[in-house]
């Protein structure tokens, strides 16, 4: 028995080795004020940018706000201590920035604000017809 925990023990620092050497970590971040980004430098010397305000929890955030970003940990992660906002570099490299339900959300509003032919010609035959049915009250019990 102690030689079976032995084994998963090493195994599993061997994984953690590989993993330390191959997943993305960060090993530092800024703020640039001037794109509106925020620069990531990794941990095997390539650097992403990604546009802050477009990251679940900073939309509505400050410049000097954005300035107080902080590597988390081991790197995995990137954090805004007065926001209270925590991205995963693994993430943010895949180009998710934010839950599904925030992605799903955003990717719905910009599908909502295109506009097309289709679109406009389904619009004018709806207003023909009186134009969107009104929602029915809400009876109180």
């Amino acid at each position: 028995m102690r030689d079976d925990l032995s084994t998963m023990i090493a195994e599993a620092e061997r994984r953690g080795t590989r993993s330390m050497s191959t997943e993305p970590r960060a090993r530092k971040a800024r703020y640039d004020r001037k794109t509106g980004r925020v620069v990531v430098d990794l941990a095997n010397g390539c650097s992403f940018a990604f546009p802050a305000r477009k990251a679940q929890g900073l939309e509505r955030a400050s410049d000097a706000e954005l300035a107080q970003v902080e590597v988390l940990g081991l790197g995995l992660g990137l954090h805004w201590e007065r926001l209270d906002v925590d991205l995963s570099v693994p993430g943010l490299l895949a180009g998710l920035f934010g839950t599904k339900a925030y992605t799903d959300r955003q990717r719905a509003a910009r599908a909502g604000s295109a506009t097309s032919a289709a679109k406009a010609a389904a619009a004018r035959r709806n207003g023909a017809k009186g134009g969107r049915p009104r929602k029915a009250a809400k009876r109180a019990c």
